[in-house]
């Protein structure tokens, strides 16, 4: 792979900044399945799924590098659509769920099939959009982040992921990293609980540090209970009691869709144990990498997800992408590999071979990797 510079005045060029607005095109496509019902009510993973599939293979991959210095004022054109999603988001579900708790033609399948669809929007799109908020230091921004979580009842995420996710990556003490040999069905109920008692126990210390207890109204424990009790609240105004199962639905998919991408994003990945509870530092190889293009606008360059461990604070526009020999390769954007991920044979014989190769390349030293892990266990935290 030849990584070529973007020059600056292009990085800055409304026109360059658009595709990545093409998550808004989801929008009218959930109203489209909504109004016609019946089998179109797939038509939003049909899309993210197979049409972005179809989508990457056909524009390819995008090799060029924005220059990381670039005068990030000039970002407002990418800055805007996370700052606009938000509200979108928020009205199309509690939209939808007026709409749908009173249409005679959704009933059923036809419902739980459609806000499938809208789960699949708020956890590819939402949460994905929510992780670029909760990495940048406004006020605003983090709160819309916020916002985000608590409407697919996912609030401790943000905890979770600035806490321990980028300090534990790819060791055992990531609850999020999934480990060699290790089915998607197997990581599912393991990072759900692993995540919410490292996201409680992670508040809890920091509090401790300041001599508070973890009861404290500091801790944002409250804030994200209060924002999510705030979409119950709504849910059940504008639908009732149905109104809340559908609200259910929609985030019990979109956790699922994420936890679908964590478990591809680092997938038999580990860092040098130093000892004593140490790892070595983060680097490019830590994170699987994907530059396909299309996949990338609609998911505001998630899959440069090894410069994003890299440089966590990098905006999106700026992250990197790497040689080969830096980090490692994914074959395909993630609506494919999530897809094979939801197979475990199909995601092991793709993958396998490939995490082998990547130990032999970074850690050749290593020769049994069994004892390897054993010495690298967590530390009572």
């Amino acid at each position: 792979m030849a990584i070529t510079a973007l020059p600056d005045d292009r990085l800055a060029a409304p026109a360059r900044a658009l595709p990545f607005w093409i998550s808004l095109s989801l929008i009218p496509v959930v109203w489209i399945a909504a109004v016609l019902g019946g089998p179109w009510v797939l038509l939003v993973p049909a899309c993210t799924w197979g049409l972005y599939s179809t989508l990457d293979l056909l524009a390819g991959q995008e090799e060029a590098n924005a220059d990381p210095m670039s005068d990030r004022s000039k970002l407002t054109w990418y800055r805007a659509i996370t700052l606009i999603w938000p509200p979108v988001q928020v009205a199309t579900l509690l939209a939808l769920i007026f709409y749908a708790t009173r249409a005679d033609h959704l009933t059923g399948w036809s419902l739980f099939g459609l806000f499938f669809g809208m789960g699949v929007l708020s956890g590819t799109i939402g949460i994905n959009y929510a992780h670029e908020l909760m990495h940048q230091r406004s006020r605003l921004e983090r709160w819309l982040s916020d916002v985000l979580l608590a409407s697919v009842l996912y609030s401790h995420f943000r905890s979770e992921h600035l806490l321990v996710h980028h300090r534990y990556v790819a060791t055992p003490r990531d609850p999020a990293t999934s480990r060699y040999n290790e089915g998607f069905h197997r990581f599912y109920p393991r990072v759900l609980w692993g995540s919410l008692v490292s996201a409680l126990r992670a508040e809890a210390a920091m509090l401790a540090r300041k001599d508070l207890p973890w009861w404290h109204r500091s801790n944002p424990l409250w804030r994200y209970l209060a924002l999510q009790a705030a979409f119950y609240v709504a849910a059940f105004a504008v639908g009732g009691w149905l109104g809340v199962v559908l609200f259910l639905t929609q985030a019990g998919v979109a956790i699922w869709q994420l936890e679908l991408v964590n478990y591809v994003e680092h997938y038999g990945l580990t860092r040098r144990h130093l000892g004593d509870g140490r790892y070595e530092p983060v680097k490019p190889h830590h994170s699987w990498n994907s530059d396909y293009r299309a996949s990338n606008w609609l998911l505001i360059n998630l899959q440069r997800h090894s410069d994003h461990h890299y440089k966590p604070d990098r905006p999106f526009p700026l992250l990197q992408t790497y040689e080969d020999d830096e980090a490692p390769q994914l074959p395909y954007g993630y609506p494919v590999m999530t897809f094979a991920a939801m197979i475990p044979p199909v995601w092991f014989r793709i993958m396998n071979k490939r995490v082998r190769d990547w130990r032999k390349r970074h850690y050749p030293d290593i020769e049994d990797w069994s004892a390897y892990k054993a010495a690298s266990n967590p530390l009572p935290r």
